[in-house]
């Protein structure tokens, strides 16, 4: 595949442009994007992805194209998870609906220069150490197996990194509409705003450790990596204000995600070994014998395993025992909203249970 300097600048400055227009047309005024909003503009970018995957097709080979889309498939699963994580943090600093597009945003542009760092990484490292496949495919059964095994109840607010955090900065118990430090008697104070960004950033960088490997299992072209990840990325806040209920009711997406990686993983073992250099493997020479799984096999098991995933969950949650399998966080919260920054919604809302009280 032929990806020109000029290709990657105008990829990248398209990127930027998309990322700008997003925040000043949608997160510069807070607000709580209504659902027609968020269905709009989810199928605006899943329909210019699949339309890029198509481009990608036509002028460089259906070979490529079909790595895209096992890619956009992987990233965009691997995306959706990431989604039940930021709700667990979002409910753990009670973070007010109006913000939390800002801090989404925030958290996707971080993800998204943390996963081009990764990527040129990788890049380097395959096209110069044939055995960093190796690496990759033992790290993605691990992760497989944490994915299966894990219960997936841990809150990132409560985590050990967090509490580091706490420690070094001063911190405000209360909003400040959405401002991320704020001055208090003489002194500067970190908001939980700010608390919340640095929480969501640390998820995107443990995020990012499975999400590279495991595309890099399906395609060794970078650029081919670089527009996955973006295309997953960037309809990502709309999605979440979108699939938000239906992510409770995704209960083996988890499992579904176990099986992608597992499979990515043994894809890149199986590579390894038919690239193989290292000496004390066969005498350094190449297995030629293992399959290589051809990438019309992986797009078809990424599609159908997340398909059985999904529709295996909703049969469950709608059939089965409804509990709640990743830890969100119920009662009242920790950190409060200041009086003079709560938005009108729930001023009102709290206007209609007073009247009902009365009523009572």
């Amino acid at each position: 595949m032929q990806v020109t300097p000029l290709i990657w600048i105008i990829t990248l400055a398209v990127t930027i442009l998309f990322f700008v227009y997003e925040f000043f047309a949608h997160v510069r005024k807070p607000h709580e994007p209504s659902i027609a909003e968020s269905a709009r503009w989810s199928a605006f970018y899943i329909g210019l992805a699949l339309l890029f995957g198509v481009g990608i097709g036509v002028v460089s080979g259906w070979t490529f194209g079909g790595e895209y889309f096992a890619g956009y498939l992987t990233e965009k699963a691997l995306s959706i998870d990431n989604l039940f994580v930021f709700l667990i943090v979002m409910a753990g600093f009670a973070v007010p609906k109006m913000y939390q597009q800002k801090v989404l945003m925030v958290g996707i542009i971080i993800a998204l220069v943390l996963r081009g760092g990764f990527i040129a990484i990788g890049a380097a490292l395959i096209q110069n150490f044939s055995w960093v496949f190796y690496i990759f495919g033992a790290l993605l059964l691990f992760l497989a197996y944490r994915q299966a095994f894990s219960s997936h109840d841990s809150n990132p607010a409560e985590g050990r990194f967090m509490k580091l955090v706490r420690r070094v900065l001063p911190v405000t118990g209360v909003y400040h509409q959405d401002r991320l430090t704020v001055r208090e008697g003489g002194k500067r104070f970190a908001t939980p705003m700010l608390l919340t960004i640095i929480a969501i950033g640390f998820v995107d960088l443990i995020f990012a450790v499975d999400s590279i490997p495991a595309i890099y299992g399906l395609t060794n072209e970078a650029y081919i990596v670089f527009t996955t990840n973006a295309f997953a990325l960037m309809g990502l806040r709309q999605l979440f204000f979108l699939v938000g209920g239906l992510l409770e009711r995704l209960v083996y997406l988890a499992q579904g995600l176990a099986v992608i990686l597992a499979f990515i993983g043994v894809k890149l073992v199986f590579h390894a070994l038919h690239v193989n250099e290292l000496p004390f493997i066969n005498g350094g020479q190449p297995l030629l014998w293992v399959p290589e799984i051809p990438i019309w096999f992986s797009l078809l098991f990424i599609g159908a395993t997340i398909v059985a995933a999904t529709v295996a969950s909703l049969f469950k949650t709608r059939y089965g025992e409804n509990r709640d399998d990743h830890g969100l966080v119920h009662g009242e919260p920790v950190i409060t909203v200041a009086p003079q920054d709560r938005d009108e919604d729930s001023q009102a809302d709290e206007k209609t249970t007073s009247t009902a009280d009365r009523s009572k």
